[in-house]
């Protein structure tokens, strides 16, 4: 179940990518802005991605 709502967030964060290239291609963003969002985004995913390889790690201890 965790790892599966970890999946989901990595899905949104994805589609969130997806969402800044087009406000790029119609310049509601600066280019510095851009780059900025998606370096973020980009780091977010590798988070996600570290969380899902190794869930116990992050899940509480009962």
């Amino acid at each position: 179940m965790f790892v599966s709502k970890l999946a989901n967030a990595d899905g949104e964060a994805t589609e969130t990518q997806v969402w800044l290239d087009f406000a790029h291609d119609c310049e509601y963003l600066s280019p510095e802005k851009y780059r900025e969002l998606v370096k973020s985004y980009e780091e977010v995913g590798k988070m996600l991605g570290s969380m899902m390889s190794m869930p116990e790690k992050f899940m509480p201890r009962k």
